[in-house]
This record gives C-alpha cells, sequence and structure tokens, in this order.
C-alpha cells in the first residue's frame, strides 16, 4: 500500500512539474498541486535540471498566485 501512495505521489509530482515546465501553470499552482511550498518545488525543479519561471504570465496566472498566497495565511 506504502508503494502505491508513493506512486501515486511521484505522478502527481510529475505532472506538476510537466504542466509548470510547458507554461500551463504557475509556480506556485505547481507547488501546491504537489503538496509542497513554492521554494521546496523549486528545489526540485533545479535538482531536475529546470529553471524556475517566475512570476505571473496571465492575470489568470496572477489571480491563482494571490489565492494560493491567501490560503497560506
Amino acid at each position: 500500500m506504502a508503494e502505491a501512495s508513493r506512486d501515486a505521489a511521484d505522478d502527481t509530482l510529475a505532472t506538476a512539474i510537466g504542466q509548470h515546465v510547458l507554461g500551463e501553470i504557475s509556480l506556485g499552482k505547481a507547488a501546491e498541486n504537489a503538496g509542497m511550498t513554492r521554494w521546496e518545488f523549486e528545489e526540485i525543479l533545479e535538482d531536475a535540471g529546470f529553471d524556475a519561471l517566475y512570476g505571473p504570465r496571465s492575470t489568470e496566472e496572477l489571480r491563482d498566485e494571490v489565492d494560493v498566497a491567501l490560503d497560506l495565511e
């Protein structure tokens, strides 16, 4: 059972990385989807050889970033 849970977590992380690298979601949203802080997620990206894409690239991404930040309080 633990292995299945680990596999699911790995799939979730891989999906979040892929979506972020392809520009589909922001760094903050990808981190939230992966269940970690944006700093933890950024470190994983760097370890995997990806540069973090900073900042929102649309008004919708900006709203998502604000929503994530407000949920952290």
